[in-house]
Parts: C-alpha cells; structure tokens; sequence
C-alpha cells in the first residue's frame, strides 16, 4: 500500500519499490497542498479511471499502476483489487489532473487535510488520530575507545 505523508505544503505519495516498477515511476508523486481541488471517498475506484495507461501497468479488475492519458488530461493511478479509495482531483497546475488510488486511511486523508500540521511530513493516519509523528530515536553515543 502506498504511504501517504503531509505536511504543512505537500502531499507526497510515498511509493514502494514494488508500486515504483509497476507504475514506471522514479521518484514519489508529490503534490502542493494548494493545488488540490477536492478529494472524494469512493467504494469502486475502477468506475473513476479514464483513458488509457501510458506509461502504467493494468490486469483488468487486479492492478491499475502508471499514469493514465485522456483527453481531459493526464490522472495518476495507483489502484489494487476491489478495494475502496480516493480520488483527488487538482486545479490542473501540475503534473496531473487527478489521482486515482486505493487506500484504507481515505476517510484519515480527508480529515488530515482539514487540519494545519507540521513543517515535518507524518503519515496521514497518525495525523488524523491526533498523535505525534512516530521520530526515529537517536542513535545511542558510542563509548570513546582509547
């Protein structure tokens, strides 16, 4: 499942090695926080892609990765099985019109970009429930040998 980290400017899709492959993407999708338009919950994300993938990876019904080009412009799809979603749709300033993509921290999503956070980014379920970002520890001082 791709990991949706927000902070108080971005969006970042964060993606596995897996999802980079299948969608022939090098880095993760990052989108400005001002650019998006609306974001709706979805029970059948497939009813939601349009167009065709170029470049992208899809089995009807089991996986839709990639970018997905249509006339009325270019959608990034990340979307399993029969899973629920989102579908986020921007003002067309940057590199998409809409994200496609399954994700059980949907409803989190909503709620998270709803509320001012941090300049760090922090995944959108830990933010929607009101915890602090997990840190990583410091490491541990290691004793000075002579």
């Amino acid at each position: 499942m791709v990991t949706l980290l927000l902070d108080s400017t971005q969006l970042e899709l964060a993606l596995s090695v897996a999802e980079r492959a299948l969608a022939f993407r090098k880095e993760n999708v990052v989108l400005d926080r001002s650019s998006i338009a609306k974001v709706q919950l979805t029970d059948d994300v497939w009813t939601w892609l349009r167009g065709v993938p170029s470049p992208g990876t899809h089995a009807r019904g089991i996986i839709a990765m990639g970018i997905w080009r249509s006339a009325g412009g270019d959608d990034f799809v990340l979307v399993r099985r029969r899973h629920p979603g989102v579908v986020i749709d921007l003002d067309g300033s940057g590199e998409f019109q809409r994200v496609v993509l399954t994700t059980r921290h949907g409803l989190a999503l909503v709620t998270a970009l709803r509320l001012d956070v941090a300049e760090e980014a922090a995944d959108v379920a830990e933010i929607a429930a009101g915890r602090k970002p997990a840190r990583k520890p410091r490491a541990a001082a290691r004793p000075a040998t002579a």
